[in-house]
């Protein structure tokens, strides 16, 4: 492993569906569902249970609750704004039919997830053979990320089996769990059955059958998303015995119709309730380049096994930069689709309107192919929490985006808002500025400045939508819990969600309305908005945060800066290394 000094990210908010372009040197990306902002930052155990003690108090508690919004500006800024907006609950954006031309390739509605995973192979992967790697799977001198293509070629050739795959995997997976690495990408695992998937994969190649590109290629699933035989966690040690996993995910089945190895359940951050990926129950998911430091919450176990080379892809759940912000701590690819585009149905329902199921993948060839195979309308007999919605239903034609050689890439014009393009650590501002550059200088595109107004507004509206969403999603299981089975930090966050009303959500959703008008304007001028992904580069664990969790909000903020948009506009995201 090479010494960490932290991989600065692009991050990217596009106006259509995510067709993932790979212009520099691509690898990956996030995890975190954000945390209370409050004015103070400890890892200080004792300090934070006091607070904790304190802030459920009955009396106290309202008290402190009362100061920490105001003073937090949400009272001033949400619940008592003057806003003429009328409030807008769902985000989805009115799509034009726009004909893509040579650059995507339409895929028709009614494809299985084969058939769209084939579609994208033939179509999409235009300099896949000419730029594989010629070494085969057997090859140990140098680290090296194998992707989606490169397992399918080693399979077909006979190179390798999915069989012998699963067995490196496995020792793999019980290695990095050990004591002597302690790496805790993992909540769940089940060494029979990855075996179990992978003979069978192996008898497929044998009889000349894969299934697709996927069959036998391991991915790993972020503990908040249904994947049978294991239980859905939700980083906790109680949300899977009163919310039993019944069947897969609906974007769980579609990859294993497909034919990959479904390994087990990554690691997050409790409840999604921060952005470190510190969880008191299952140790802390650590970066793969510096193990003393943080690999980024909340999915925080599968940034931290796609960076390490465990699995080429791996699930993610992105409420608000979940999946971006692990990803761009470790240094990989991290997706968040558009508002809808992945059926959401068997994921823990307690981001309704922000969260996405969104992908961490070595590549943007991998993110593509594993976008393939998700994406598209539930099956009648899947319904999702959004069927009620009439426009839901409505979904644009699915384009996915040719990935061309370098030479052949379309001109782009970016948007950048300086004030909040350089609210981050030096290094990272310096590396994203030179990117532009070389961007513009490679292939033209040019950057275009603009003016984001209230940004710090948007960001506490969507506070206020997740943190209630998640506070009324659990609320029944919340009353029969004992307190002392959460971490400290998911407490506070509990306590935060539960003091928001009706007023303070119904105006951030007249705020959501405004800024949705705001992005619209932005976007008749330029097709993506850029920025870094993160404030700052992967910080280290403080001994104590093992045990009691941790309340660095100061830390949490910088992290989370740049990635509320994409979730509390329904926006597809991206973000991609930089070098």
């Amino acid at each position: 492993m090479k010494s960490y000094d932290g991989v600065p990210q692009f991050s990217v908010f596009l106006k259509f569906s995510l067709e993932p372009v790979d212009p520099i040197c691509i690898i990956h990306h996030w995890s975190v569902i954000i945390h209370t902002e409050l004015n103070f930052s400890s890892n200080d155990g004792i300090i934070a249970k006091i607070f904790v003690y304190f802030l459920e108090m009955k009396i106290i508690g309202n008290v402190l609750l009362y100061f920490l919004k105001k003073n937090n500006r949400i009272q001033k800024l949400v619940s008592f704004a003057v806003l003429e907006e009328s409030p807008l609950y769902i985000p989805l954006h009115p799509y034009e039919d726009v004909n893509e031309g040579e650059e995507s390739k339409w895929v028709h509605s009614g494809l299985s997830a084969t058939e769209r995973v084939q579609q994208t192979k033939e179509y999409c992967l235009q300099s896949s053979d000419s730029t594989s790697n010629d070494k085969t799977m057997t090859t140990t001198t140098t680290f090296h990320r194998w992707t989606i293509m490169d397992y399918s070629r080693a399979y077909t050739s006979g190179n390798i089996t999915p069989h012998m795959v699963a067995e490196r995997l496995v020792s793999a997976i019980m290695q990095s769990s050990g004591p002597e690495m302690d790496l805790s990408f993992f909540i769940n695992y089940e060494s029979q059955d990855i075996l179990k998937q992978a003979t069978a994969s192996t008898l497929r190649y044998e009889r000349g059958e894969p299934i697709s590109v996927l069959d036998g290629v391991p991915i790993a699933v972020k503990d908040e998303i249904d994947c049978m035989p294991y239980p859905t966690t939700g980083g906790t040690k109680w949300l899977h015995k009163v919310r039993p996993c019944k069947e897969d995910a609906c974007c769980v089945e579609r990859l294993r119709s497909c034919g990959a190895i479904l390994v087990g359940k990554t690691n997050m951050h409790e409840l999604g309730a921060g952005t470190s990926g510190i969880n008191p129950h299952y140790g802390t998911s650590r970066n793969p380049y510096d193990p003393s430091r943080i690999s980024g919450g909340s999915s925080s176990g599968s940034a931290g096994v796609v960076c390490a080379g465990l699995c080429p892809v791996a699930l993610g759940v992105d409420g608000g930069g979940s999946v971006r912000m692990p990803a761009a701590l470790c240094g990989v690819v991290g997706l968040k689709p558009s508002f809808g585009r992945i059926p959401h149905s068997g994921v823990i329902p307690w981001n309704w309107t922000v969260g996405m199921v969104g992908i961490l993948a070595g590549t943007v060839e991998d993110s593509l192919i594993a976008y393939a195979a998700m994406s598209g309308e539930a099956e009648v007999h899947q319904p999702t929490m959004f069927s009620n919605i009439p426009c839901y239903n409505q979904q644009p034609k699915l384009y996915l985006s040719m990935l061309r050689p370098s030479n052949q890439l379309p001109c782009i014009k970016l948007a950048k808002s300086n004030e909040w393009f350089n609210d981050c650590s030096d290094d990272i501002r310096i590396c994203c500025l030179r990117a532009l550059d070389s961007l513009n200088k490679c292939y033209g595109w040019e950057t275009v400045e603009v003016t984001i107004p209230e940004i710090e507004v948007m960001r506490l509206a969507h506070y206020v939508t997740i943190g209630s969403e998640c506070a009324t999603s659990l609320a029944h299981h919340l009353e029969k819990q004992d307190k002392s089975e959460s971490g400290v930090d998911v407490r506070v966050a509990l306590s935060v969600y539960g003091a928001f009303n009706s007023r303070d959500y119904l105006n951030a959703q007249r705020i959501r309305n405004r800024q949705m008008k705001i992005h619209e304007k932005i976007f008749d001028m330029a097709d993506v908005i850029v920025t870094p992904t993160v404030g700052i580069t992967a910080y280290e664990i403080k001994d104590d945060a093992k045990e009691t969790g941790e309340l660095d909000y100061i830390n949490g903020a910088a992290l989370v800066r740049y990635s509320i948009a994409g979730n509390f506009l329904g926006l597809p995201a991206v973000t991609v290394p930089v070098h």
